[in-house]
């Protein structure tokens, strides 16, 4: 299944100047985004949901297609897709992590793939609270 998107706006450029350096004035007001950036397992967390859902949809056939498709091996691929192994409560902090604004992300995949592999969701809660408990404190 592909989609498309088409974006149409009209941009008022106006040139200043006669020497070498040239100013480029755009009509709108720029857009101006919250600092900081998603941490990459939030974005991975979202991209596992995703895959699974097109797998269930019958978009693509299996994981091995879809590492074909994003060019990556297929041991990554099952890294990224283990992600779906947590407890839904899990999931939701993932994805919902506050952006970080400089440094390291606080959460990355490797301290999610021993928790992930625990199949227990009770089990899973109790390691993913110890794991924070132990960040924080």
């Amino acid at each position: 299944m592909s989609t498309s998107l088409t974006v149409e706006r009209s941009i008022h450029v106006e040139r200043r100047g006669n020497g070498a350096r040239k100013q480029l004035e755009l009509g709108a007001a720029p857009l101006l985004l919250p600092p900081g950036r998603v941490p990459r397992v939030s974005r991975l967390m979202a991209l596992a949901l995703k895959f699974d859902a097109m797998v269930q949809a019958g978009e693509v056939m299996d994981y091995a297609e879809l590492a074909r498709l994003g060019r990556v091996t297929r041991a990554r691929l099952s890294q990224i897709m283990s992600l779906v192994n947590l407890a839904p409560n899990i999931i939701e902090e993932l994805l919902f992590l506050p952006k970080v604004e400089s440094g390291r992300d606080p959460v990355i995949l490797a301290d999610l793939l021993p928790i992930a592999a625990e199949p227990n969701w009770a089990r899973q809660r109790r390691r993913w609270k110890d794991w924070v408990r132990t960040r924080t404190s």
